[in-house]
């Protein structure tokens, strides 16, 4: 049975709650002003009013113009229209492409396509700590390299990019520059043009805010082809009715995260430390991805003799959600790719687990998870050959 006395929520990586001042300026759009923002009339107005006060609020957060925001679905959608409007904007001067093996399935999944089409794409190793080097990044650039696509911070492991120099870089050789910053914007500070960003995807669910709503972030000057085609809403750029009650709850929450991003972030360096500390006490036990160059409230774990998913069945059986990797790929039976990139085996990266907190999290929920993960592990390690083999030293055919 499940244990009623805790309920635990650590799989904020994979989507949060939406905050109570979000959810109440979403609900208002929805039923007072309902308008949509296209329409001449006073519901109309006051729609689009409240639609660009919201494109102008995100626009400051990020250091960018408010002619430089654009509303999508979410993340992928962003990534997408990024992505794929670059490669072919570019293709004539050049067909390259650099990522690197650890990006999110919005972004592997669309360069596979793009490969599908004749582009070359290069795929940067990140090396044991998840990490890029700038340098290797430099020398595979080429003159027929057109855009360069790296993730700010990774949703697995939660690794930091190095992106100031990674957009240095991109900018001295004149390539455009892409950053998926979902698991990023409200946890890092971000200046588009400080970094020297050409484009940006953010997602409304990673900070506090509604699903089904993201922004994309282009450098004024660039042009991009169409990824929807239809009515002239965004500027012409993406067309369809915008979704304004969680456009405004997702600017809403943005300012609220970085307003106390400082004070969270304190808060939740203390929990990952200690949770970091204490599990790395667990025999046979691997943190996945640099140390300190990561995200504040993610800590990911190997273990080794322990399946992820029987991990996950027991946490949820003591009240706790986690994850044992990106929830966009659960339904797969691989191995992450992440942790495969930097270097696990795949019998090792089959026992991962992912512990992801936010702000609404404190640091009893961190003591709860030392208390019982070990027990756990014990218990499933005891009914495991796995994990027999492992400690005789023997190999399982």
């Amino acid at each position: 049975m499940m244990d009623t006395t805790k309920e635990i929520y650590l799989d904020n990586s994979a989507t949060t709650r939406v905050s109570k001042e979000a959810a109440e300026k979403a609900l208002y759009m929805m039923t007072e002003c309902y308008g949509n923002p296209s329409s001449l009339h006073s519901k109309g107005f006051a729609a689009e009013k409240e639609m660009t006060a919201a494109r102008e609020i995100i626009a400051e957060r990020l250091s960018a113009q408010p002619g430089e925001i654009y509303f999508t679905s979410g993340g992928t959608e962003s990534d997408n229209i990024a992505i794929l409007g670059a490669a072919h904007a570019k293709k004539r001067a050049g067909n390259k492409i650099v990522t690197t093996a650890i990006e999110h399935p919005a972004v592997l999944n669309t360069m596979a396509q793009l490969e599908k089409e004749g582009f070359e794409v290069t795929y940067l190793d990140v090396h044991e700590n998840g990490i890029v080097v700038p340098e290797e990044l430099e020398a595979a650039i080429t003159d027929k390299t057109g855009l360069v696509t790296i993730m700010y911070a990774n949703n697995e492991i939660g690794t930091i990019q190095p992106i100031p120099e990674i957009g240095e870089i991109c900018k001295k050789h004149g390539v455009w520059f892409h950053t998926d910053a979902v698991q990023a914007v409200g946890n890092v500070p971000i200046n588009v043009k400080e970094q020297n960003i050409d484009m940006l995807s953010l997602s409304g669910h990673k900070f506090h805010g509604p699903k089904g709503v993201g922004v994309l972030y282009i450098k004024k000057g660039i042009i991009l082809p169409n990824l929807i085609d239809g009515g002239a809403q965004e500027r012409g750029r993406r067309a369809g009715t915008e979704n304004v009650a969680s456009i405004v709850g997702l600017s809403v929450a943005l300012e609220n995260a970085i307003n106390t991003m400082d004070e969270k972030n304190a808060k939740l360096r203390r929990m990952q430390d200690k949770l970091i500390t204490e599990l790395s006490k667990i025999d046979r036990s691997h943190l996945n991805g640099d140390r300190y160059h990561r995200l504040p409230g993610n800590v990911n774990f190997s273990f080794e003799g322990v399946e992820g998913e029987s991990m996950l069945l027991m946490l949820d059986l003591k009240g706790v959600c986690a994850s044992s990797g990106s929830a966009c790929t659960s339904g797969s039976l691989d191995p992450s790719h992440v942790l495969l990139a930097i270097g696990l085996k795949h019998e090792v990266a089959h026992g991962s687990l992912r512990l992801s907190f936010s702000d609404v999290n404190d640091e009893s929920d961190a003591d709860y998870i030392i208390e019982v993960l070990p027990k756990i592990i014990d218990r499933l390690r005891a009914m495991s050959p796995l994990w027999d083999a492992i400690i005789h030293g023997r190999t399982i055919s």
